[in-house]
């Protein structure tokens, strides 16, 4: 798979997935108030987001033809 997700998306994608993953840590930890299935799925969301933020490829991009690479 060709690289899909751009500079800026990549940044987007890596700070929401960070902000995700603190606050599902945080749920774990009753740090933040919130039922532990919201902090797995805002984990599987982080892992997400931080994992297509880092490789710059993501899947449902791929699949709807959606490229926001600024120069090619």
């Amino acid at each position: 798979m060709e690289r899909n997700v751009g500079q800026t998306d990549s940044i987007a994608r890596i700070v929401v997935g960070a902000l995700a993953g603190l606050v599902s840590l945080g749920i774990l930890g009753s740090v933040v108030p919130g039922p532990g299935i919201l902090s797995l799925v805002l984990g599987i969301v982080a892992l997400l987001m931080l994992g297509t933020g880092l490789t710059g490829r993501c899947g449902v991009y791929s699949l709807v033809g959606i490229d926001t690479c600024e120069v090619r």
